[in-house]
């Protein structure tokens, strides 16, 4: 098992650039929306139990979670921990999110920023399904009860990212949400592609 803190997300500056119109999203508002578009393809294990083996991926965009929902959801991670946070999050769905086959899971918050380089930055928070042996034997796993992907896509559609279907959340001092991979299946998103709406904004 490899416990590795893979990314820090900023929810205060997401807000404040979202409310204040700061200058990297206001070019954000010019960039192609992936609002109603299908990402697709494929996770790839590099480590841990499932290393080697790939999955493809699909991510379906109803809608970005609004600014003012990300800085509640940052409010209620800061006052109630993880649970809290997941019990937020339940509630609400940007688009469904799907790893190999079946039906997949809700997508339950999608936020979007776009990168310095021109990337637009896509961070998916979802609810994961825990499984009967984890329940049954209570595993630590259990603990990890989100999962994590942040996509990069570039002005064609295309790009990469990072999967954790298992993580943890916490909140740590600046406003900053810290991401912790439980090591089950730590992914690389590869030849990612959009398909369908791409309307500017």
């Amino acid at each position: 098992m490899t416990n590795r803190q893979i990314s820090r997300v900023c929810t205060l500056l997401l807000v404040l650039g979202f409310a204040l119109g700061f200058p990297t999203f206001r070019a954000a508002a010019q960039e192609p929306s992936y609002i109603g578009a299908t990402i697709t393809g494929t996770a790839y294990a590099f480590s841990g139990r499932f290393s080697g083996r790939s999955a493809p991926f699909q991510l379906i965009i109803k809608n970005y979670t609004a600014p003012e929902e990300v800085q509640r959801l940052n409010e209620v991670l800061q006052s109630g921990g993880q649970d809290a946070l997941l019990r937020a999050i339940s509630a609400i769905s940007a688009g469904r999110i799907q790893v190999g086959s079946g039906v997949g899971v809700t997508a339950n918050a999608i936020i979007a920023s776009q990168e310095p380089n021109g990337e637009t930055k896509l961070i998916v928070i979802f609810e994961r399904r825990l499984r009967f042996s984890e329940l049954r034997y209570g595993t630590r796993s259990q603990d990890y009860k989100f999962g994590y992907a942040e996509l990069y896509l570039r002005r064609n559609g295309e790009g990469q990212g990072t999967l954790i279907p298992a993580a943890k959340i916490r909140f740590r001092e600046g406003d900053t949400w810290e991401v912790e991979d439980f090591g089950t299946f730590p992914a690389r998103l590869m030849g990612l592609r959009a398909h369908g709406a791409r309307v500017p904004r």
